[in-house]
């Protein structure tokens, strides 16, 4: 899920061309995109992004200088503004107080559904904008620094620059990003004003077509100027003159076939990959020493510690996505950021499903079999059953709860009386079991946290749709993920390619408990 919250600057500087203020305020209502939002304390992690004009990723203005927490009610960030038009234009509006808001964008991964608003545990931060219209006023523009007439001594880097091409050979690039999100941004080279081809666009240059556009450049062209001849061209390449009626592409991208979440991998316990070799070792006891009951100076029974190594595989997992130059330099950057976004979506899905696949295998299968999907005194009994194995096969206790969708979809189908049993309102029921929401996919279910996964082999009422865990008896250790690109020279071509590596260790298999289908 995508937002954006704006919140009012409190610094703008006009000696040294820099905006400063707080872009995100913990624990504090705010209007978003998607309405009422509060962003949970720790929600969002300081990171270096752009700064875009009023959301218009085409129209940046300027990039992050610094960025840190205030204590933990807020995020404050000082911005580098462009020596542009744009950023000249920005500095002033900024200092008479004519767009003196900032707006963060984000990606939200996950979040719960609280009376009237939405309040978000964990986002990414993927951009802020400049904007006229900021919904929290408790902070307002400190400073503006712009340096009239000359250049800083230290110039900042353009992030829209056009880097340099390569003629000779294949150039590669090999860049590491953040393990656990998971998430990269990939920013095209140029400033762009054609879309992609990709997904619902079109490659094909949009131009602002107008009336009075028209016949500005009809007549510059009939007085021999080479780029309103281009223009002509363009708006008669048109049927029935539709480009004086242009149709308006939007920048939010439809997709109902991907995200990044990883319940299977978020019940579990986490570990940091070691830096070498495709297996690795966890030393692991298989033997107590004895203690027993002895008569008064009698012989002390000797009974050896012993131990195992148990051996972990390391697996690699990677996607690659190939496109010719073209679409890459003349292309909306939304084609590359949603590419990018859905890479990592991939991937966080193959390696969920993964996880998912070895609890199973571990898993001890409830003796006890259940013809449908369970009633709520079959649910307690499957529960209390696991509960009960696992403390006895890892002593230590289980302490979530894995569902598959349909087992999720009859959570919330049981009640008493009508009053459902995992989903109770105020009043309507003495009896409170936990939470099950169609808005969230955690919750809680007889005293466990319920982690809601749709990375699994089957969404049916099956063996194993159902699991009870102590998080500590498996183990998902990752590596960072990396990203390779190569342009191929011969052949006009970009390839770029997502990969990472990760292992699953069943410590110990009994820290599982799975349902069994009649």
């Amino acid at each position: 899920m995508k937002l954006t919250t704006p919140i009012t600057i409190t610094a703008a500087d006009s000696e040294a061309r820099t905006i400063s203020g707080r872009i995100v305020a913990f624990d504090e209502p705010a209007n978003a995109s998607t309405g009422k939002v509060v962003f949970a304390k720790g929600s969002i992690e300081p990171q270096q992004v752009f700064l875009n004009l009023e959301h218009d990723r085409t129209r940046r203005i300027g990039r992050s200088m610094e960025m840190s927490l205030d204590g933990d009610s807020a995020i404050n960030a000082t911005f580098k503004i462009s020596s542009t038009q744009a950023g000249n234009d920005a500095l002033i509006e900024a200092m008479d107080g004519l767009r003196d808001g900032f707006s963060v964008e984000l990606t939200v991964d996950d979040y719960v559904q609280e009376k009237g608003y939405m309040k978000v545990l964990k986002a990414e931060l993927t951009g802020v904008a400049l904007v006229s219209e900021p919904a929290v006023r408790s902070a307002r523009v400190a400073e503006v620094a712009a340096t009239e007439g000359e250049e800083d001594s230290e110039s900042t880097p353009d992030p829209d620059a056009t880097p340099t091409p390569t003629t000779e050979g294949d150039e590669v690039e090999n860049t590491v990003t953040d393990a656990a999100a998971v998430t990269e941004t990939v920013e095209a080279a140029q400033s762009v004003t054609a879309a992609a081809n990709f997904g619902g666009f079109t490659a094909k240059p949009r131009l602002d077509f107008s009336a009075p556009k028209q016949l500005e450049m009809t007549i510059k062209a009939a007085l021999g100027s080479d780029e309103a001849r281009a223009y002509v061209r363009a708006a008669a390449d048109t049927t029935d003159n539709a480009g004086l009626v242009p149709t308006r592409q939007l920048t939010t991208v439809i997709n109902g076939l991907a995200n990044a979440t990883r319940s299977n991998i978020d019940a579990i316990s986490r570990g940091v990959l070691p830096d070498a070799g495709m297996t690795f070792e966890i030393p692991k006891i298989t033997q107590l020493p004895g203690v027993t009951v002895e008569a008064e100076a009698g012989t002390i029974e000797d009974v050896d510690q012993t131990a195992a190594f148990l051996s972990v595989d390391v697996k690699k997992y990677a996607g690659q996505q190939t496109f010719s130059v073209e679409l890459f330099d003349r292309s909306s950057p939304l084609f590359i950021d949603e590419l990018m976004r859905n890479m990592a979506a991939q991937y966080a899905k193959v390696t969920d499903t993964a996880v998912n696949a070895a609890i199973i295998a571990g898993a001890s299968l409830d003796a006890t079999t259940v013809a449908t999907y369970p009633t709520a005194a079959e649910l307690l009994g499957i529960i209390g059953r696991g509960a009960a194995s696992v403390y006895a096969g890892t002593q230590g206790f289980a302490r979530n709860i894995i569902a598959n969708t349909s087992q999720w979809s009859n959570l919330m189908t049981l009640n008493n009386n009508g009053a459902p049993l995992y989903n109770v309102a105020a009043g309507t029921n003495n009896f409170t079991g936990g939470v099950s929401t169609p808005t969230s996919i955690r919750g809680t279910v007889a005293g466990l946290d319920l982690y809601v996964t749709a990375n699994t082999a089957s969404t049916t009422d099956t063996d194993g749709s159902i699991l009870i865990v102590n998080p500590d008896a498996y183990t998902w250790y990752e590596s960072p993920t990396y990203q390779l690109r190569a342009d191929v020279v011969n052949t006009g071509q970009i390839n770029i390619a997502m990969y990472g590596y990760g292992a699953i260790a069943t410590k110990i298999g009994a820290g599982a408990f799975k349902n069994n289908k009649a």
